[in-house]
């Protein structure tokens, strides 16, 4: 982990007894969760040039014989879509969720946070030839959103549909159960320029308190899903 990633999870952790939500609450994303986002967004930005302002996103120089290509176009979804996982049973709405002044990522904390699929938008969207990357809540006051994540095997499929009835699908690469301070944890949420993908992240393990006010305390892992693009 880098000395500026480390700066971004020391400046969750003094913010993060500001946030707002449910005192007690049990939630997916804990404090560990949330740092891993945070340091994955700071490279996204880091990657991107180092502003909030687009910029193209540095890539190692091709070799005189094989130059990378870019997926294919897909057809964008509407701003309005759902994730829809029929092996797990799921199907919820997603909702944009940005980082604050201090680029933090800003997590789901009202009353349907159990309900809602985070997509952050340091990444691409669904079917924008990057790397799409989402987060949600594994226990809110009892399960949410993400509860049975656990349950998805390679080859599973999830899907993204909007309201005029598009549709993208990406099919289940891998779903790992990763330490938060692991490196490889972080690289899974940075942009794949060459390659449509999905990440989905959750908190996994064990829950154990912490005394924080609002999330009660935070899990021992984290569940890294990754899928690619389908259809």
């Amino acid at each position: 982990m880098t000395m500026m990633e480390r700066m971004a999870l020391g400046r969750l952790r003094r913010l993060h007894t500001s946030m707002s939500g449910a005192v007690g609450a049990k939630p997916l994303i804990g404090l560990g969760c949330l740092g891993l986002i945070a340091a994955a967004s700071l490279g996204f930005f880091l990657l991107k040039g180092g502003s909030d302002e687009e910029a193209p996103v540095v890539q190692a120089t091709p070799s005189a014989t094989f130059a990378p290509t870019a997926p294919p176009a897909v057809e964008q979804l509407g701003e309005s879509y759902r994730m829809i996982i029929d092996k797990i049973g799921l199907d919820a709405p997603v909702v944009r969720y940005g980082l604050d002044e201090n680029r933090i990522p800003i997590v789901p904390t009202g009353a349907d946070a159990a309900q809602v699929v985070a997509w952050y938008d340091f990444s691409v969207k669904p079917g924008g030839g990057g790397n799409a990357v989402f987060a949600g809540h594994v226990t809110w006051n009892g399960q949410a959103v993400f509860y049975n994540l656990t349950s998805l095997q390679a080859g599973d499929i999830i899907k993204f549909r909007d309201n005029d009835g598009r549709e993208i699908a990406y099919r289940v690469a891998s779903n790992a159960l990763m330490d938060p301070n692991d490196p490889n944890a972080l690289q899974m949420m940075y942009p794949t320029p060459n390659q449509d993908v999905v990440t989905i992240v959750t908190c996994g393990g064990s829950f154990y308190q912490t005394g924080d006010p609002v999330f009660g305390g935070d899990y021992t892992n984290r569940i890294v899903v990754r899928a690619e693009l389908v259809s």
